[in-house]
């Protein structure tokens, strides 16, 4: 697809259909793909599966980076609605793919290995190890980690740095924020 729009979504594998962090990771699926937007994430299960879901339904494209270290000590396969799968060796390289191949970064409420992502994210956004694309962080949790953690090391953290994280309440919003900094 000429000029596609990739957005990767990061978030927490925990989540099942019957949960709202699935059901509104589908519905931030669905919102991307209804835009024009390619999803990328994780390719697995609970919001990556939701994200996936989503946007699959309602026609869009959807990328998995899927990790051979993750399938070795953890009994799960990629979801059913890829329908492109990137196949790493490591954590490390399924992480630099995500974030490489992105035009944007969303992060959903999730656990050490979200935060590893949105850290490194962050870090390579700083210092320009990758080029300048949004970095959209949803919900609250994330809003308290990132108060927390600015007001423990804010001295160390500079305003240009500061303004590379848009936090946002929801999938919506996220979406706005997408559209407004790529100009779409």
């Amino acid at each position: 697809m000429t000029g596609e729009k990739i957005i990767t979504v990061f978030g927490s594998s925990t989540p099942t259909a019957s949960d709202s962090a699935f059901r509104q990771a589908e519905e931030l699926g669905r919102l991307l793909a209804e835009s024009g937007f390619t999803v990328a994430n994780g390719g697995y299960i609970g919001t990556m599966e939701a994200v996936s879901k989503g946007a699959a339904t309602a026609g869009g494209r959807v990328i998995g980076v899927t990790c051979d270290r993750i399938e070795s000590w953890r009994s799960v396969r990629p979801n059913k609605w890829i329908q492109e799968e990137i196949r790493s060796s490591t954590l490390r390289e399924r992480a630099y793919r995500l974030i490489e191949m992105s035009d944007a970064l969303v992060a959903l409420p999730g656990g050490i290995g979200t935060l590893a992502e949105v850290a490194l994210s962050w870090s390579w956004l700083q210092t320009a190890e990758i080029s300048r694309r949004p970095l959209i962080l949803i919900g609250e949790p994330w809003r308290q980690m990132i108060k927390t953690f600015l007001d423990y090391s804010g001295e160390y953290v500079a305003a240009r740095n500061r303004a590379l994280i848009h936090l946002v309440p929801n999938g919506k919003a996220a979406l706005f924020c997408i559209k407004e900094l790529l100009n779409e």
